[in-house]
């Protein structure tokens, strides 16, 4: 907004809009992965993508897909589900691998599901560019534990056995920080890997995936779902105590300088968040739909 004083009074001026963007900052995150059942691995994040300088063009409407998490792996010898993956135009974010039940390796995908226990099975890969490998399950005889979930920002961390007080399932890998709302927010952790153990709580879940499960834990020893659009993965479940935790839905969000015009419409049922913030306008897609500038 420019000023100028005109007969002695002070007269506001507002500069229009300088046209549709040519360019977006982008960020795209995949659906978490599942947690296994007995003994299991956790979920793997789903695959994170950004971007800062993508071109648009404008008058095509452009597909955005919000890929939902994988189911937990149920009470038994199950794997859980994959994530799904995340679309942005011509950007594919890849869902999270799912987590292992014990004795099978874990799930590959945006970042690798853990490996399940009872023999040291491994944990899947992660997508390069996007994610990490899960980590390996143990056998110690007696404390057979999981591997946890990879994420965007490292692997999933090994269990580990031996004595009850030494043993326990692996904590997720790390998510990554993004600033692309206005605000610092880790998405796309690890889910953590269940433990067979009656004293120790399973490992950890980061970025709000869930964490694995102790036979004498919270819930029966069952796996804790991961929070919704993180792209973060399941917790992984104990010894056939209650299943694996859900993996998060993932999430788009992209923003572009506020002095541009809005997009010219949204299709689907789902509408994004509007936000504005240090001069950006920024649209945030927790459904799927399409938008066209």
């Amino acid at each position: 907004m420019s000023q100028t004083l005109l007969g002695g009074f002070l007269s506001a001026t507002f500069n229009p809009l300088s046209g549709a963007p040519t360019t977006v900052e982008y960020l795209v995150v995949a659906g978490g992965g599942g947690g296994g059942g007995s003994n299991g691995g956790g979920g793997g994040a789903g695959g994170l993508l950004t971007a800062a300088a993508f071109t648009v063009a404008s008058g095509s409407a452009l597909t955005v897909t919000v890929g939902g998490g994988g189911a937990g792996g149920a009470i038994g010898a199950n794997n859980g589900t994959a994530g799904s993956n995340s679309v942005f135009s011509s950007i594919t974010s890849t869902g999270g691998g799912y987590g292992a039940y014990y004795g099978a390796a874990g799930g590959n995908g945006g970042s690798g599901g853990g490996g399940g226990g009872v023999t040291p099975s491994a944990g899947g890969t992660g997508t390069a560019g996007q994610g990490y490998a899960g980590g390996t399950g143990s056998n110690t005889g007696t404390y057979n534990n999981a591997g946890a979930g990879g994420g965007a920002g490292s692997a999933g961390l090994n269990s580990s056995g031996g004595t009850a007080a030494a043993s326990a399932g692996g904590n997720g890998g790390t998510g990554q920080v993004s600033s692309i709302t206005g605000s610092r927010v880790m998405y796309a952790g690890g889910g953590g890997g269940g433990v067979n153990s009656t004293t120790n709580a399973g490992g950890l879940g980061v970025a709000g995936g869930g964490n694995g499960a102790g036979v004498g834990s919270t819930g029966a020893g069952r796996g804790i779902d991961a929070l919704a659009n993180t792209g973060s993965g399941g917790g992984g479940d104990a010894n056939g105590a209650g299943g694996g935790g859900a993996g998060g839905s993932g999430i788009v969000i992209i923003r572009y300088p506020a002095t541009q015009s809005p997009p010219a419409s949204f299709g689907g049922a789902n509408t994004p968040q509007v936000l504005y913030s240090d001069g950006y306008q920024i649209y945030v897609f927790t459904g799927s739909g399409t938008v066209t500038f």
